[in-house]
């Protein structure tokens, strides 16, 4: 259509060899322009046959290849049907959101209220849902156009005539009504909703089919690709189109982001060096080109400046294409001292210096360094306090006026200054740099990503489900996998992958990926669904181009100890470390940096496997351990009464999410625990200190459950809750109000962080294991640790009945096993455990020397100490070599024999005395008058250490030499039911 509104007529000669279909088809796109641009606007029977035609015409190009060939190489169709679809979008506007578009000019996203949306949704429900039907019947033909024998052929048609920017139009329009519209209140009426329900089916149904259209558009198209992936990431309808010349997109932590001028610059410079079509697509649109008459050409017609050089004159463009024939080898360099842009470009060959430079720092931190460098244990328990204090001034700055806000956060980031200083240097091993916990509003919660986000397709997770969503992840990991590409370029650039760190840098690509990952965790899609898998393929791709790092940093969440989408990420991770992680037979995590440089080093799966996993393990033992400890420390501050329920500073979600990461991260240890040549990094790291932390954690802050059966009663009903007397009903009072419902969830101080014991168990018993192949003995290094780090006792809690934790018992049976196989010093400590329980006829008073401050029961009923047993000096050699461990951990133990009891002396002051002395809290409690409620807890705890030490003897047997070993299996369990 001309721009004075007259009706352009093509010469009559290039009509001549048309077929029916052709003909038909185009006369009727001529007609529907007209009609949506209201020039004039069809009558029911005439916009009826039209529709025939356009749904005859659909059928036609689903059912016959034919049809589908001759129509896709017709490039007046593609023209007359892009103008169809642009007035159809252009009227959708006006009728759906209130502004009409213009022809070729981008949409931004609109912001409307609801009401006014809805209303004018309903009065123009008729004329919707007719434009609608029409419009995804159109997109359905361009879809199926673009299927082929030769599909290179109508996607360079379709990228000529600029069809893309009417998927881009109507993708935004779609998301404008259907995020921003239609997602408020409903009407009160019925037939109001049902109409409402109708058209938004509808706008989703255009919208599957344009991600459609768009993924067969740029199928092994890598020019198309590039061109979408510069639309929807860098030139989105609501991001800044004209940034300053140092504008940067959003940093990610310590990693600098780069500068989205030169990055949108160079791409557009690739663009145009790389515009070359297909010669038969090239030709079609010179034949087109060069039959019109110059007065009659106008904006419609094929002239994108990008392609155009392939059918015009070249003289006409400011610039000269590439030789793609030339196979000379080229070079790629960097004049740093072109002044003009295009020509640095051109010579630079690859697609952005800019992103070559932003990756270089922004992949695997230390990339350089090949010594897989942990953050060190002894720094553990100082993060855990920094943690709990962090947590407990969140709580406080919650109330606090808003002039105070700044003292507190500075206040909570102050973090470890050896481990910060680490963060800011990259010569020194950095992998989980310290965060500024809470540096937002406590009342804000962006873990979903809540808020106005940019780019194009970040609320399409929001709109579709599952079944509808499949073509938005196959056209990212059409772009980004590299299996899924075309190899390098004659300039060694592996495009898929820098369309890979397209992704990630922009905000746009982040806030989509982010998306996408929550949306397996809402939908609760597992391994086997398509969505899934391919979400896996596009983490794959990541982990490639080692950005898994980067990645979760950019994913987190100032409020979360892990984020949703951080917890979806890791669990793709652990699916990929059974799949395509799998390390190789001959796996070396460290090649020799001397004989290889950074670059081929860095490609080699090997090296980018333990980096990731270096990384992983990392943010576990500096971030996740010790904020999930915190807690467990703060809900046993509640137990002890020595804080009030109301001051804990998290709620009951807050408590989910936080189980949720944690229960992730085990599974995915569990997984690399399993797989033994990566077993070895997690003994290297000594996994098993925060593995038994995490276990102290839980006997400290969660009362353990009792068996169903046996459940503590409930206490009586208080008076307010019984029914009122007669004196109470006779008195001029009313009676007092019902009492409120029960709580839906426990109190969140009272969260029992279900199942996390048995995971622990289960990682412990696949590190504690021999080699594969062998039965005997257990992991040396493994169990010493153990030793060393007081793990024996926590272990021995564990077989105290649970209902939280149940199996543990077997569990822990596992990890005995193979901790006492082979280990004189385990043996030799549970040994005399034993042997203290079953001599102990005669209570010996205690010594007259005064006792060391205090002894502390586990919370269970059995002592807390280290693995010694300094006071069974007369047992075997076995138990001085125990000793020697005792002395290095700086603890010592005292069994008395008290019949039925087992008591490990530890040096702290603050657990109550339980021998006849007078102890500090003995005394305070007889002060209190409190001794038969103390009479009654020192029952209890006697009556779980002879548990505890019942559930020893029951599973272990004395050898011929009078030492311990485990007892052998019933044949009812085994090991794989509890792994």
């Amino acid at each position: 259509m001309a721009s004075n509104g007259g009706l352009e007529i093509d010469p009559v000669h290039v009509w001549k060899n048309d077929s029916i279909e052709e003909r038909i088809f185009s006369a009727a796109l001529i007609c529907l322009e007209g009609h949506y641009m209201q020039s004039p606007v069809m009558g029911p029977q005439s916009i009826a046959k039209v529709m025939s035609i356009v749904s005859k015409t659909l059928e036609k190009t689903h059912t016959f290849k034919d049809v589908r060939e001759v129509l896709s190489r017709n490039l007046r169709v593609w023209i007359w049907l892009r103008r169809a679809v642009c007035a159809a979008i252009c009227d959708l506007n006006e009728r759906s959101l209130g502004v009409r578009s213009e022809p070729l000019v981008p949409t931004k996203f609109i912001d409307i209220t609801t009401p006014e949306v809805t209303a004018l949704i309903i009065k123009n429900y008729a004329a919707l849902k007719e434009a609608l039907q029409m419009l995804n019947k159109l997109m359905h033909i361009a879809r199926n156009l673009l299927v082929t024998t030769d599909p290179e052929v109508p996607q360079d048609l379709s990228a000529a005539v600029n069809f893309d920017q009417e998927v881009y139009e109507a993708i935004c329009l779609c998301v404008n009504v259907t995020s921003k519209g239609i997602d408020g209140e409903m009407p009160e009426d019925e037939a109001s909703r049902a109409k409402l329900n109708e058209i938004t089916e509808l706008y989703k149904k255009v919208l599957v089919t344009s991600l459609q259209k768009a993924h067969n558009w740029i199928a092994k198209n890598d020019r198309n690709k590039m061109a979408f992936w510069f639309r929807v990431f860098i030139e989105s309808p609501d991001v800044d189109s004209n940034p300053g010349p140092e504008d940067r997109y959003e940093p990610v932590l310590d990693h600098p982001s780069l500068r989205c001028m030169h990055l949108r610059n160079e791409i557009s410079d690739w663009l145009k060096r790389n515009s070359k079509m297909c010669s038969a697509a090239a030709a079609i649109c010179k034949e087109y080109f060069d039959a019109q008459d110059e007065q009659q050409k106008n904006k419609w017609l094929p002239e994108n400046r990008n392609l155009a050089w392939n059918y015009t004159p070249s003289n006409m463009w400011s610039f000269e294409p590439e030789n793609y024939d030339e196979a000379a080898k080229v070079v790629s360099t960097w004049n740093e001292e072109e002044t003009d842009k295009f020509e640095q470009d051109k010579a630079y060959g690859r697609v952005s210096h800019e992103l070559d430079m932003w990756w270089d720092v922004a992949r695997s931190p230390n990339a350089s360094n090949w010594n897989l460098t942990m953050y060190p244990i002894d720094h553990v328990p100082e993060r855990i306090k920094e943690c709990e204090a962090n947590l407990m001034q969140r709580y406080a700055a919650a109330d606090l006026p808003e002039d105070h806000h700044e003292s507190v956060e500075h206040a909570a980031s102050d973090g470890n200054p050896e481990w910060q200083a680490q963060a800011h240097h990259q010569a020194t091993p950095s992998y989980a740099p310290e965060y500024d916990e809470y540096e937002e509003d406590a009342d804000d919660d962006d873990s979903y990503g809540e808020g106005p986000m940019t780019g194009l397709l970040t609320e399409v997770p929001n709109i579709l489900d599952p079944k509808q969503i499949e073509a938005l992840h196959m056209i990212i990991k059409s772009c980004i996998l590299d299996s899924a590409g075309s190899g390098s370029t004659r300039f060694g650039e592996n495009l898929q992958q820098t369309r890979c760190r397209i992704f990630l840098t922009t905000e746009c690509g982040r806030n989509l990926l982010r998306e996408m990952l929550v949306f397996i965790a809402v939908w609760e899609k597992d391994e086997q669904s398509l969505i899934f898998q391919i979400s896996s393929q596009i983490i794959q791709a990541i982990h490639e181009n080692s950005l898994i790092p980067y990645t979760w940093n950019a994913l987190r969440s100032p409020k979360d100890i892990i984020s949703p989408a951080q917890t979806v990420l890791l669990r793709l991770i652990t699916y990929l470390s059974r799949t395509a992680f799998y390390p190789s037979k001959n796996y070396n995590p460290l090649p020799d940096a001397k004989a290889e440089d950074m670059e081929k080093a860095l490609s080699h799966e090997d090296v980018r496997l333990s980096k990731m996993l270096n990384f992983l393990y990392s943010v576990f033992r500096s971030r996740i351990v010790p904020e999930c400890v915190a807690l467990m420390q703060i809900q046993g501050e509640v137990r002890k009464n020595r804080l009030d329920p109301a001051d804990f500073p998290v709620d009951h979600w807050d408590l989910e999410r936080a189980k949720d990461g944690l229960v992730q991260y085990l599974d995915f240890l569990y997984t690399i625990a399993d797989i033994y040549p990566l077993r070895q990094h997690l003994v290297d790291w000594e996994a098993v200190y925060e593995l038994l932390k995490v276990l102290e954690g839980l006997d400290v802050g969660v009362e353990k459950l009792p068996f169903p059966g046996a459940r503590r009663p409930e206490p009586p009903a208080t008076p307010s809750t019984t029914a009122s007397t007669p004196q109470a009903s006779s008195s001029s009072h009313p009676p007092p109000p019902p009492p409120p419902p029960p709580p839906l969830s426990d109190p969140p101080h009272e969260f029992p962080w279900s199942g996390i014991k048995g995971q622990v168990l289960s990682i412990l018993a696949a590190l504690l294991q021999p080699p594969p192949g062998q039965s005997s003995p257990g992991n040396p290094s493994v169990q010493l640790q153990i030793v060393q780090h007081n793990g024996i006792v926590a272990l021995l809690n564990c077989c105290l009945y649970d209902d939280n934790n149940r199996f543990c018992r077997e569990r822990t049976q596992l990890c005995l096993k193979w901790l006492m196989d082979g280990s004189p010093d385990a043996s030799a400590f549970l040994q005399n455990l034993v042997q203290a329980n079953q001599g102990a006829a005669v209570v010996r008073p205690p010594p007259p020397a005064p006792p060391p401050p205090a002894q502390q029961l586990l919370p269970g009923g059995a002592a807390s100490s280290s693995a010694s047993a300094s006071a069974s000096a007369s047992a075997s050699s076995t138990t001085s070599s125990s000793n020697h461990h005792v002395a290095t951990a700086q603890t010592q133990t005292q069994t008395q024999a008290v019949p039925g009891e087992v008591r490990v002396q530890v040096r702290s002051a603050s657990a109550p005395a339980v021998d006849g002395s007078s102890g500090g809290d003995e005394v305070e409690a007889t002060a209190g008058g409190g001794i038969a409620a103390f009479k009654q807890r020192l029952s209890e705890q006697r009556s779980r250490s002879e548990e505890l030490v019942n559930d020893l003897l029951a599973l272990t047997v004395a050898d011929k030499a009078g030492r311990l070993e485990l007892a052998p299996d019933d044949g009812d369990e085994t090991e794989d039911e509890f792994m």
